[in-house]
This record gives structure tokens, sequence and C-alpha cells, in this order.
């Protein structure tokens, strides 16, 4: 366990820590935002079709989900403030590669090395308020992190739409310096950090399958699209990406027999709200990757909206989750995470269905996407706070940066995934029939998710 002398600056600093966990997630989350309405203009100047636009957003994440896990264990060994800091640098070094970027080939790579600057700031940024707060007020501010973290999500598609549409796309990543610029200051002003004491070697070989296991499975799903099923990349990736992640899980039991450091510490799913809160985040956090990536792709391609208009027509969902996720993770400290986590995903997928009353005609927004991205939004915020209280709540202060990570990689890899699956649910191309199969596909995620919470989810108390 951590001692409690590194514990006690956060819990000084706590203000100073939840601004700077909010602002480190900011910057995560606005280049997510930001990207999905870029991404007809961005195939428009570099061309490659789906394709492209597919890695544009997969490449980032394929990196930060797989590199996450790294970085929950550099964060508990090397002080997740430290870790925060370097996680901005590559961050910022990365998205102005991604501006000047000439072909579609540098801007995934580019890409891929934010991912790598987003894999280290995310877990750090949630293991600071695990450890400056306790009890209650933990799932407050988690609520609070949710809440104003997802500005970015606000601010990213309306702005970015507007840049887009005003001086082009290649500025949407120029924004990033901005919270970055402020963030960096603020972290120097945190007094103190957490460590765990001691510091066994970084599990190297673990981080390589699971890069190469992501990787492989991603690629190979993504360039299926454009070279068939039976090509030899296609058929190589995917038998060395699944092979990879196979060897995975006996290398990590080999190193905790040999009392070395895990890259996932296999004993944090001893712990029943952790194994059951990832398998619940597996298929939610799907669904709502797949949502976002094809709502916003066919608002554009097949509605003819503006980078701006698409992106104000997918505001709801963030607006919903600004608003409740505080009070939800309120109430649902008080009460226990269970039902919140399992009405939440039954919430959103009754509005992926109503989408399927989308057609052809633009004015359809107003009684199918409207509505059906309102009720996706007031299910999300009645269960991520919740959800994430659950999964960090179960796991011990000295590994809850480990917990993070495999929390924030489980939710990063759904998405990806299921980006990398959109060629397949939608025939090839954007359209109304596409549309309908991925609100199919996401509905039963997200009913999935809510069987899985409610049968499996307890209401055990918080730590204290």
């Amino acid at each position: 366990m951590t001692a409690p002398a590194a514990t006690a600056p956060l819990r000084d600093d706590r203000r100073v820590v939840l601004v700077v966990a909010i602002l480190a997630s900011f910057v995560v989350g606005l280049d997510s935002s930001v990207v999905n309405v870029a991404l007809p203009a961005i195939r428009r100047e570099l061309g490659g079709g789906l394709v492209v636009q597919q890695w544009t957003v997969d490449a980032y994440l394929v990196t930060l989900g797989s590199l996450i896990l790294v970085a929950g264990s550099l964060s508990d060994l090397f002080g997740r403030v430290r870790i925060i800091r370097w996680g901005l640098v590559v961050f910022g070094v990365a998205s102005v590669v991604c501006a000047i970027a000439p072909t579609g080939e540098v801007l995934v790579v580019a890409r891929a090395f934010q991912g790598v600057g987003g894999a280290l700031v995310t877990p750090s940024a949630l293991a600071l308020i695990v450890a400056a707060f306790r009890g209650a007020a933990q799932a407050k501010a988690i609520g609070s992190w949710t809440a104003w973290s997802s500005a970015a999500s606000i601010l990213g598609p309306v702005v970015g739409g507007l840049i887009v549409d005003g001086i082009g796309w290649r500025w949407i990543f120029v924004v990033t310096a901005v919270p970055i610029a402020v963030t960096i200051p603020l972290v120097r002003r945190i007094s103190g950090d957490v460590v765990t004491g001691d510091r066994p070697r970084v599990d190297v070989i673990g981080a390589v399958l699971a890069v190469v296991g992501v990787g492989g499975v991603v690629l190979g799903l993504i360039e299926q699209e454009r070279l068939g099923w039976g090509a030899p990349v296609v058929v190589a990736a995917l038998v060395l990406g699944a092979a990879s992640l196979v060897a995975f899980v006996p290398w990590e039991l080999r190193v905790t027999r040999t009392a070395g450091s895990p890259l996932v510490p296999l004993e944090l799913f001893r712990a029943r709200n952790f194994t059951v809160g990832n398998l619940a985040t597996l298929s939610i956090y799907g669904a709502l990757g797949m949502v976002f990536f094809v709502v916003t792709l066919f608002l554009q391609e097949v509605w003819d909206f503006p980078a701006w208009v698409a992106g104000l027509a997918t505001l709801p969902p963030t607006l919903m989750l600004l608003a409740l996720s505080t009070t939800v993770g309120s109430i649902s400290g008080r009460y226990g995470p269970r039902w919140f986590i399992a009405a939440g995903p039954a919430v959103a997928a009754v509005g992926a269905l109503l989408m399927l009353l989308a057609g052809d005609d633009p004015a359809g927004y107003w009684w199918s996407v409207l509505p059906g991205l309102v009720l996706i939004g007031a299910g999300i915020a009645t269960m991520v706070t919740p959800l994430t209280s659950a999964v960090l709540g179960s796991v011990p202060q000295a590994e809850a940066g480990a917990g993070s990570a495999v929390n924030n990689a489980v939710a990063r890899i759904a998405g990806l995934v299921t980006v990398a699956l959109a060629g397949v649910v939608l025939g090839g191309g954007v359209s109304v029939d596409g549309l309908h199969r991925a609100m199919v596909v996401m509905a039963l995620l997200l009913a999935a998710g809510a069987v899985v919470s409610a049968v499996g989810i307890r209401n055990a108390p918080l730590r204290s």
C-alpha cells in the first residue's frame, strides 16, 4: 500500500489535483471529439476513403488502448504527476505533426503518437483523484471530473466544425495546444505525488503482446474492406493479432508467479465489481464508439450537413452528461451504483432504436436522431460515473493507476474495435441502411451491458 506520507500532500492540494485531472482529460477528449467532424474534410484533401477515416480514428485508439496499460504501471511506479507531465508534452508535439501532415500516412502515424501521449495522461488523471479524495467525496469528485472534462466533447464538435468549415481541418490540432499550455504550469503546483515505493521492471513483453494483439486485429478488420478477407496482409494481421492476445494472459500469469510486475495485475479481477464493471464497459463503450463515428459521418455524407452543423447536431449526449454527471455521482455514492449502471445502457439502447426512424430526408433529424441522441445522453449520464466509481472503488489505492488503466483500456479498445468493424456493418460506405444496421448493433451491445450490470454489480460501500 502507498504510505500515508505520500498521499497526504495530494489531499492538501485537492482543488489543484481536480483541476489538473479535468484539464488533462480535457486535452484527450478534445482531440477525440474534434477529429470526428473533420473526417470528411480529411478524406477530401488526403484521399483514401473510409479506410483513411477509420485509421485516423483508430491509429490514436490502438496506441491509447494498448499502451494505457503500461502507463498505468508507470503511474504507480514513477508518480502520477510526473507521468501526466510527460504525456502532455508528447501529446503536444504529436498534435503539431498532425497539423502539418502532408499525407494520410503521416497523419496516421502522428495520430498514433498522440495516442501514446493520451495513454500516459488518462490513467494518471483519474488516479490522482482516487489518491486525493475518499468515500462519498471521491464519488462526487469523479462526477465533477466526468462532467467538466466532458466540456471537451461540447467544444470539440462545434468549434471543430467551425474551424473545418472556416480555415481548414489542420487547425483543429493546433487547438489542442491551448489546454496543454494551461495544464503544464498547474501540474508543477502539486506539491506531492503517489508512488508505490518499489520500482520493479516494466512488463515490456506484455506491452508488446498487447500492442501487437490489438493493432493486428484492428489492422485486419479495417484493411479487409479494401483488400478482402483472403488477402495475405489481412490474414497475417488477424492471425498474429489473435495469437498475441491469446498469449497475453498466460504471460501475465507467469510474470505474476515469478513476483514480477505484470502489465495487468490479474489479482484485480478477484474483485467482483472490477470484473463485472469491465465486462459492462466492454459492451457499453463498444456501442458508444460506433454510434458517434457513424452518426457524425451520416449527418455530413448522407444528409450533407456542414461540419459545424453536424457538430451542433451531435451535442445532446454531451450536454446531458455535463448537466447530470455530478448529481448522479453524488446520489449513486449514497445508494450504490448497481441500478444506475443497469438502467443507463437500457435507456441508451432505446435511443439507438429511435434512430431507426431516420431516412433520406434531413428534416428527420428532429424526430429520429435528436430524440435518439437525447436518450443516449441520458443513459450515459446515468451510468458513467457510477460505473467508474464501482470499478475503481473495488481496487486498493496503491493499484488505482493500474485499475484505472485497465478500465480505460477496455473502454478504448472496445471503441476502436467497433470503429474497425464499421466498414463491415455499414457495407463499405455510409447510407441509411448502414445507419440502421449500426444502431441495431449498438442497441444489442447496450442491452447486453445493462443485463451484465444488473446481474453482476454489487452495491459494496466505497473505500473510506
